[in-house]
């Protein structure tokens, strides 16, 4: 059925992202449509990346939804917590928590004001090549040192999220070394915040070999995040992925646990 789709989808011209993205949106709806909300006696914990930068396709949520989706699980009875909390007692069916990938600018301009307008706890998981501003694109795009520096100030958690965001499954065992080591490293040295935490890049099952886990453990991370949550590795900690197309709805049935098992579609 799938390919089904992907060749009529390819045949109206449409681009690998647009493919992804037009897939992404139909798997949810149906899903959110069809599929019945489920009970859950442990946390949750929200995996988001940017608030109004609408460069970042599917991964942006805008910052009228992002307030949107925080007001409705505050109504839900929801309590927000920590990630870190979630994962030291698995946290109780009403708690959630927020953490954020890539380090994106809108972390700190966007998000974080309205997460300290709610009293909201959450955590940034940083590209440390990324925050070198390097390679030019970055500038307007994605927190410098001093910005993940006020990240932290505003109360976030920082973590790391690798050295340049690769799929770990298509390294070597050397280049997963260094991908964890000096990521932590780079990220202790520019602004003397030790990062004990890691969030898989791209984050589905397939992005994560078994070997990275050990090599992040002998890195020294004591949490490892994922984006997805039944179908996520062996060893890391389930999180929910909030995309663009999450309506009160598709928001509401991901609360319920209706994307559990589902993970992004990548042509």
């Amino acid at each position: 059925m799938k390919a089904t789709v992907r060749n009529v989808l390819r045949g109206l011209g449409l681009r690998k992202r647009h493919l992804g993205a037009a897939w992404l949106c139909c798997e949810r709806n149906v899903l959110a449509t069809f599929k019945k909300p489920k009970s859950r006696d442990v946390g949750r914990i929200l995996c988001y990346h940017s608030v109004g930068q609408t460069a970042w396709g599917v991964n942006d949520v805008s910052p009228r939804r992002f307030r949107q989706q925080i007001e409705l699980a505050l109504a839900r009875g929801l309590e927000f917590v920590p990630a870190s909390e979630i994962v030291k007692t698995g946290g109780r069916g009403t708690e959630l928590a927020v953490t954020f990938d890539d380090g994106l600018k809108s972390v700190l301009t966007t998000a974080a004001p309205i997460l300290k307008e709610y009293g909201i706890p959450w955590t940034a998981f940083v590209v440390s090549d990324w925050c070198e501003h390097t390679g030019g694109w970055e500038r307007d795009v994605v927190l410098d040192w001093r910005d993940v520096e006020a990240v932290a100030a505003a109360g976030a958690e920082i973590g790391s999220h690798s050295v340049t965001h690769p799929d770990f499954s298509r390294l070597t065992q050397t280049e997963v070394e260094d991908e964890l080591g000096r990521s932590r490293h780079v990220i202790r040295e520019r602004t003397g915040i030790d990062a004990g935490t890691f969030a898989i890049p791209f984050g589905q099952s397939g992005n994560w070999p078994i070997e990275a886990g050990e090599a992040a453990r002998a890195a020294g991370y004591s949490i490892i995040y994922a984006q997805a949550e039944e179908t996520r590795p062996v060893g890391t900690v389930a999180r929910t992925f909030v995309t663009s197309f999450d309506d009160p709805r598709i928001f509401s049935a991901a609360l319920g646990g209706v994307f559990d098992r589902w993970e992004e579609w990548v042509p």
